[in-house]
């Protein structure tokens, strides 16, 4: 027996997402510009570019988490994302990405994205990131303090 606080159990994995059609979900959010070269043929924005505003809003989180928590970084790889188009963004604007961890996994992370015009949502993602060593190009866990820290962002 240990003197140790029980740990805080992880989201299981069957567990049902966070509304992420709905802004009150999100603490953490991500500004990004809408550029002339994201539109397509038709005038809205294409099925990439949105990809890589979850993009900036996911690097944007993990950054600003770890930076406010005084940590160097945090190896990781995108292993899966999921992307759905709820309505056409247009240019010019400015989109807002939501952005919350959903789960945590023993090597990986779950997160979840609403992109908003207004109080529009225009699309939603998931994203799932695995803990990575550069060095040995293995997935690992996270050390317990960074599983710890990571485990206070999860939306329940």
């Amino acid at each position: 027996m240990t003197d140790q606080p029980p740990r805080a159990q992880a989201k299981p994995a069957d567990a049902p997402l966070p509304d992420l059609r709905a802004r009150s979900t999100f603490a953490h959010w991500t500004s990004v510009t809408i550029r002339f070269c994201d539109t397509d043929l038709l005038g809205h924005v294409n099925n990439v570019a949105i990809a890589s505003y979850f993009e900036a809003a996911r690097c944007a989180f993990f950054y600003d988490l770890l930076a406010r928590e005084g940590r160097a970084g945090l190896d990781f790889i995108l292993a899966r994302v999921a992307i759905d188009f709820v309505a056409e963004i247009h240019y010019p604007g400015t989109v807002e990405v939501g952005t919350c961890l959903t789960r945590l996994g023993t090597k990986s992370l779950h997160s979840g994205y609403g992109a908003f015009i207004g109080d529009t949502c225009v699309a939603t993602g998931e994203a799932v990131n695995v803990f990575f060593d550069p060095k040995t190009r293995k997935t690992e866990a996270p050390e317990p303090a960074l599983r710890a820290l990571l485990e206070q962002q999860i939306v329940r």
